[in-house]
């Protein structure tokens, strides 16, 4: 977004109610951060400028300050915090942390944040939703160096194996936006005492004054540059002139950035921890070794299918043996006596358990195969307890949520078509029935299982019969051309979803429909009549089962304008509902919060906008 320089084409001061909206619009966008977070972003007593860019970008700022959000759209349903407001709170949003400093030079030089770029911990990832905002971090540094929108929930990476895109970067370290500020400044010593460049021969010390809001010094202006010298249990500092030693101009390299800007340090004058005299009693290496083996049996008994196979080893660990772990208990890797995950699967490998090997591609070692007539495999007697997937933590979120939003629930649903009638029928699945999409895919590699299709020599291909071709293929191969004759394991579920027919089932409370197509999104449009007045259109709210009528009067008491119904021509059944003046966005907040509608069910067009 920021990637080329782009001249603002206004700027100018916010008004008193601009400023109070401001703050409002912020907190409930970031509700994790606090009255004293928001006061150091956009400070009560201080001048608030916006600076209105071409691409319909507002980027706000503390008068001759530096710039503290930006909002995507102007219309403050997307607003980010900038780096140097990351660097002043930043805790103010959730972070990914990257693997290394190799791959932070890629997200400076404006490319979108990867999966496997991303280093998952022990415990896995936390619960996220696609369209959240989310930092981007380096080992060791809590200063951000990017922010950005998440392209997925984690159920659905989880899914997809951590693969793709996990972030698309809006904003980053060294883009237009951070060159904007004069002398590339970073936050005042109030929040960031020293920015430290972890190299070996150097280290970048910025300071300012406590007492004013401009910055006494610049990155280019008298910086600081000191090179630690350890000596047995103390460092000697000394400080040189950096326009010698260090530049951070623009014709910095990336290579350069990446490698300063994975040492970013923020240091807090908070005194030293004492030592605890109390000794914490240690987990053996051997104990760590005997709950891996048991969780990695109880993964194997319980989630782990052979339809699943090939699987990398960070989702065998992150969505199959984290789970398995006993309550309270934290499973790291580290402190077994293989220290890496890598080493500990070649080990079971080794000793029969599992077929494992290391893709050369991916560099990642990769399940391939369950001896399930092994010995421990054999002699193991998986716990009878509830697993908690991130699925079903994700779907519990959700379910509260939608508690408070009057119990709407929203399901994908298929149902078998001509094409794969026999493949349910053959195994004694109910044709006319309703399915998800998992169970749909449960129903064909049941019938690769019971035909036993799966390629002996690669054991990720699946063989094709007569009847499987004829379901996933017949009517799209144009005349003359041969039929395939096997699919990827990775394939086969979208193409036989592909093939059946997409209904949506819509509930809420007691009233439950199913019907035939996807779901139909909630259109909201302004658009001006006669005498230069405003009026905003809603449609589609038949299919969230919501009363036209009831809407109406509801919205009417809440905007305190005139409201009507009327029926859309030509779709019977199906009505409109008009509200006087634009209020396009507090109407689509106001179904999302009140009615539960999804933000991806619901689309707004503004044609009062030039």
């Amino acid at each position: 977004m920021f990637k080329k320089p782009v001249e603002a084409k206004s700027l100018q001061r916010l008004s008193g109610t601009d400023k109070k909206k401001l703050r409002r619009i912020t907190k409930e966008r970031f509700p994790q951060a606090s009255d004293a977070d928001i006061d150091a972003i956009l400070p009560p007593k201080a001048e608030i400028t916006v600076a209105k860019y071409p691409n319909r970008v507002h980027v706000y700022g503390v008068e001759g300050g530096f710039p503290t959000l930006f909002d995507i759209d102007g219309r403050g349903t997307e607003i980010f915090p900038t780096v140097y407001t990351l660097w002043k709170v930043p805790e103010l949003l959730p972070a990914f942390l990257l693997k290394g400093g190799e791959v932070s030079r890629y997200v400076i030089g404006g490319a979108d944040l990867m999966f496997p770029g991303i280093s998952v911990p022990p415990e896995g990832l936390p619960p996220f939703l696609a369209g959240q905002p989310w930092a981007v971090k380096v080992p060791g540094n809590p200063a951000p160096i990017a922010v950005g929108t998440t392209t997925m929930s984690s159920a659905e990476a989880f899914k997809a194996g951590l693969r793709g895109k996990a972030l698309r970067i809006t904003h980053c370290y060294h883009d237009s936006l951070w060159e904007s500020v004069e002398g590339h400044f970073v936050p005042n010593a109030g929040f960031l005492e020293d920015i430290v460049v972890e190299d070996p021969a150097l280290s970048l010390v910025s300071q300012y004054s406590d007492t004013s809001g401009d910055a006494s010094s610049s990155l280019h202006d008298g910086e600081a540059v000191e090179k630690g010298e350890p000596d047995s249990d103390t460092h000697t500092e000394r400080h040189v002139n950096t326009s010698q030693d260090v530049d951070v101009s623009n014709e910095t390299s990336e290579e350069v950035v990446a490698a300063d800007m994975s040492g970013l340090r923020v240091s807090h004058n908070a005194p030293a921890e004492e030592p605890n005299n109390e000794k914490e009693p240690q987990t053996l290496s051997s104990e760590v070794d005997i709950l891996l083996d048991t969780c990695l049996l109880q993964a194997l008994h319980t989630s782990v299918k052979d339809k699943d196979l090939p699987m990398p080893g960070s989702t065998l660990w992150s969505n199959h043996i984290l789970p398995c772990r006993p309550p309270g208990i934290t499973l790291d890797i580290k402190k077994s006596s293989h220290k890496k995950l890598s080493k500990w699967l070649q080990s079971k490998s080794s000793a029969g358990l599992i077929s494992a090997k290391e893709d050369k591609y991916k560099k990642e070692v990769m399940l391939l195969a369950i001896n399930r007539a092994h010995a421990d495999y054999m002699s193991f007697k998986p716990e009878k307890r509830v697993v908690e997937t991130a699925d079903q933590r994700h779907d519990c979120a959700v379910g509260e949520g939608r508690q408070a939003k009057q119990q709407l629930e929203l399901a994908e649903i298929y149902k078998p078509a001509t094409h794969v009638n026999p493949i349910f029928t053959s195994l004694g699945f109910d044709t006319g029935k309703y399915y998800s999409a998992s169970e749909a895919s449960d129903v064909v590699f049941s019938y690769v299982e019971k035909e036993n299709l799966v390629k002996q020599t690669d054991k990720a291909m699946v063989v094709l019969d007569a009847a499987l071709c004829d379901a996933l293929f017949k009517g799209t191969i144009k005349k003359g051309s041969t039929y395939p004759t096997e699919i990827h394991k990775k394939d086969l579920g979208a193409t036989f979803l592909n093939r059946m027919q997409v209904h949506h089932r819509v509930s809420r409370g007691n009233e439950v429909a199913v019907r035939k197509g996807a779901i139909r999104p909630i259109q909201i449009m302004t658009e001006r009549r006669q005498g230069n007045k405003k009026v905003t259109r809603v449609s589609g709210l038949e299919s969230f089962l919501m009363d036209a009528d009831s809407l109406a009067s509801e919205l009417q008491r809440k905007f305190a304008c005139s409201t009507s119904v009327a029926e859309l021509p030509g779709k019977k059944g199906q009505h409109e509902v008009l509200v006087q003046g634009g209020v396009m966005d507090d109407l689509a907040k106001h179904l999302v919060d009140q009615y539960g509608i999804p933000k991806r069910y619901i689309e707004v067009l503004d044609k009062t906008r030039k």
